[in-house]
């Protein structure tokens, strides 16, 4: 039979920690003069799991625009996927520029 601790009358209140949500962060694709629009949909693609129809409008907000929202991820989420998308870039040599900016 299990034993329970004495409390003298006192109550036990379940103390619950407030989480709060992370904070967001957008992963911006910039435009160049070199990177292929074909690679921009690639990388919107496989990096961030858009579907085509997505990474076509995506790709032309980046060279129409100048800038173009990827995906919002909490911070590690977006860091991650800015690197990816920077390596295959570099690994293919263009200059595509990705950065991360607070929601």
């Amino acid at each position: 039979m299990a034993e329970f601790p004495e409390h003298d009358g006192e109550l036990l209140t379940e103390r619950r920690a407030k989480l709060e949500k992370p904070k967001l962060f957008k992963v911006l694709l910039h435009n160049d003069d070199f990177t292929t629009m074909e690679f921009v949909v690639f990388v919107l693609e496989h990096v961030f799991k858009k579907a085509r129809p997505e990474a076509m409008e995506i790709m032309l907000s980046v060279h129409y625009n100048g800038l173009g929202v990827a995906g919002v991820y909490p911070y590690e989420v977006a860091y991650m996927k800015q690197q990816k998308a920077m390596n295959l870039a570099k690994s293919r040599e263009y200059p595509l520029l990705v950065t991360i900016e607070e929601e």
